[in-house]
């Protein structure tokens, strides 16, 4: 297993800086953003696709240093309701795949997207209960009208391209943001989907991550893995619950807060991860995704490097000669 890095924590670097900074604390394979939320300061997918020599050069520079592309990250909202959002992310998404064929990456890491409530909506709308009814008549509507077919067109145009991993985030806000999502959304487009499996956004619902991975993993619908993590505020969610709306920052009155490696659930819970991974095969990339707001971009980074690195398995597994 490879230790990784979002590379947006540092899109105020210049590529190469930032790909020698990295590889300076023992970085081994970068996940670069290109474009909707993430931005594309480091992988722009239009200036390396309309220039040939400015590819290689950006190849070059990954390869030389003895680092790997593990994903490239697209994360819109393609099935957005205001048409002109909904047309911009798709249009990265696309340009995604097309720079992922040139590129010979195979994993591509995004957002399912979220509908409105009807053809004409202006917002995004997440169902989150099953009453009154037409919350269901909406989910249904969203599923069968919008979502499902959409990702069924666009699996095609990514399997045209070698791209044969659609990695989805599971994310609240999104019609993908638990394994069954991600399952149903499997069953229903095939085995192109499936999850870059980030447990904070998992923790903070009240998931179980090695149970959510042994779950995705008997399906080997674990395509890419985020190393991040969340603190569960105990006395906020007993009075409130873990839906918050509260600003990142007001980290004391919040359920919950994503932290850095192991300021969340603690280094059992990260070295339970990293054994369920082990044990349903995954053997790629854990790409750490720094989101904290108590530490600095450097010091948290570092602090996940360090942990991770004690915690990862570099070996192959041993025979069994004990039975």
């Amino acid at each position: 297993m490879k230790l990784g890095v979002f590379t947006v924590l540092y899109q105020d670097l210049p590529f190469e800086e930032m790909l020698d900074k990295v590889r300076e604390m023992g970085i081994e394979a970068i996940e670069l953003g290109t474009g909707n939320y993430p931005g594309n300061k480091h992988c722009n997918p239009d200036e390396l696709l309309e220039n040939s020599t400015k590819l290689k050069e950006f190849q070059w520079a990954i390869e030389s240093r003895g680092l790997m592309i593990s994903g490239l990250s697209f994360h819109g909202n393609p099935l957005h309701p205001d048409k002109k959002f909904a047309a911009e992310s798709h249009d990265v998404w696309r340009k995604t795949v097309l720079l992922a064929e040139r590129l010979e990456v195979s994993v591509v890491n995004g957002f399912s997207g979220c509908p409105g409530d009807h053809p004409n909506a202006k917002y995004p709308n997440w169902v989150t209960c099953s009453w009154p009814p037409e919350y269901m008549e909406l989910l249904e509507w969203q599923w069968n009208e919008v979502t499902i077919p959409y990702w069924r067109e666009e699996a095609k145009f990514a399997k045209l391209h070698g791209v044969n991993k659609i990695a989805f985030e599971m994310h609240p806000g999104f019609i993908v943001y638990n394994p069954e999502t991600l399952l149903k959304l499997r069953e229903n487009v095939g085995p192109s989907i499936g999850a870059n499996f980030d447990p904070s956004h998992l923790i903070w619902q009240g998931i179980d991550p090695v149970e959510a991975i042994k779950k995705l993993g008997r399906e080997n619908a674990i395509f890419h893995v985020h190393a991040k993590d969340t603190y569960l505020d105990q006395a906020n969610i007993q009075v409130n619950g873990v839906l918050d709306t509260k600003h990142y920052s007001k980290i004391l009155d919040r359920s919950w807060t994503f932290r850095s490696v192991g300021y969340g659930q603690g280094e059992k819970v990260w070295k339970d991860i990293v054994s369920a991974l082990r044990a349903v095969g995954y053997d790629y990339v854990l790409s750490i995704e720094h989101e904290d707001m108590l530490a600095s971009i450097d010091e948290g980074l570092g602090k996940a490097v360090s942990l991770l690195k004690q915690i990862l398995f570099k070996e192959k597994v041993a025979e069994m000669w004990w039975a």
